[in-house]
């Protein structure tokens, strides 16, 4: 039995009531008590799923001169690749043991914004890696549309409260390759024990063992999806807004067992953010006697840039 609540989407999207009331009901506990929910009934069909990872593979098995052409200079990993232990969680000094890639917004109707954000980077070798790649970020963020939605029920909000700050929002679609580990890791894991930043983040290949959520006992947990099923969670931007009301969970990806330190893992995390100007101000139905404002003023931008100066990746 996973510690983590399952909940299917078709339950929100379907013309019962009833139905659409006990999805918003049990994600909405879910990411009061432990942030963390797995999701079946999205709109990745098995065909893409399978094709992403293919290409991933593909990418990730390249030359490392081949790999390192696709690193950009001077845009804080925000489009592109990154090299392995190059990212760090707040407060370590070690870099995870990963490498990435980055797919961002595919801006509509917003000349402002596509000057904003930094271009796709185009892999010239695997002719489908974008196609494919594009096809999984709209899929995703359809689908993070509709969770917060529901959320925005369970809020007390107008249901399509987030719809206008996630239109052409600053959302990053990350796959990851874990290589297989060499010698002894000195102090590193695959991904330290970390919160995400954005407002909510829906993970695809939390299928077997690796990824850990820490509960309210202080306990760390595994966390693992069914293969139709995303692990999704609260991320560091949703517990502001809510004055902590849902709640960003600490989380880490662990080393395996020695006997599978020589295999790969791969993991895909879809970050769902907000576009830059998103107040991110605790809402006023969130804050009373018991529970007082525990959180500046701020925006999303201004709260994202603070963020990667604190894990290595922007420069102040």
């Amino acid at each position: 039995m996973s510690a983590i609540p399952s909940v299917n989407l078709e339950d929100f999207l379907s013309d019962d009531p009833k139905r659409k009331e006990q999805f918003t009901k049990s994600i909405g506990g879910a990411f009061e008590d432990i942030g963390f929910v797995a999701l079946s009934g999205h709109f990745l069909s098995e065909d893409l799923v399978k094709n992403l990872y293919s290409e991933i593979k593909q990418f990730f098995g390249q030359s490392q001169d081949v790999k390192d052409s696709y690193e950009i200079e001077g845009i804080g990993g925000q489009r592109g690749y990154t090299s392995f232990g190059k990212e760090h969680a707040k407060g370590k000094k070690e870099g995870d043991l990963k490498e990435f890639w980055h797919f961002g917004q595919y801006v509509e109707n917003n000349p402002k914004l596509e000057a904003e954000y930094p271009a796709n980077v185009i892999v010239r070798e695997l002719p489908e890696f974008n196609i494919v790649g594009k096809e999984t970020y709209k899929m995703l963020e359809k689908t993070a549309k509709y969770v917060l939605r529901a959320l925005a029920l369970h809020l007390n909000l107008e249901e399509t409260y987030f719809d206008e700050w996630i239109k052409n929002g600053n959302s990053i679609l990350r796959p990851i390759h874990y290589p297989p580990i060499t010698s002894e890791p000195k102090n590193a894991v695959r991904a330290a024990a970390h919160g995400d930043i954005n407002l909510i983040t829906l993970l695809m290949g939390a299928h077997g063992k690796g990824l850990q959520v820490k509960n309210h006992k202080g306990e760390w947990v595994d966390a693992i999806a069914r293969p139709d099923q995303l692990m999704i969670n609260v991320g560091d931007m949703l517990s502001r807004l809510t004055n902590n009301k849902l709640k960003s969970t600490i989380h880490q990806v662990v080393n395996p067992p020695r006997e599978l330190w020589g295999t790969s893992r791969y993991s895909i995390p879809f970050f769902m953010h907000p576009v830059s100007e998103m107040p991110l101000n605790c809402l006023d139905n969130c804050i009373d006697a018991t529970n007082p404002k525990q959180f500046e003023d701020t925006t999303a931008g201004d709260y994202l840039n603070e963020r990667l100066i604190e894990l290595g990746l922007v420069k102040k």
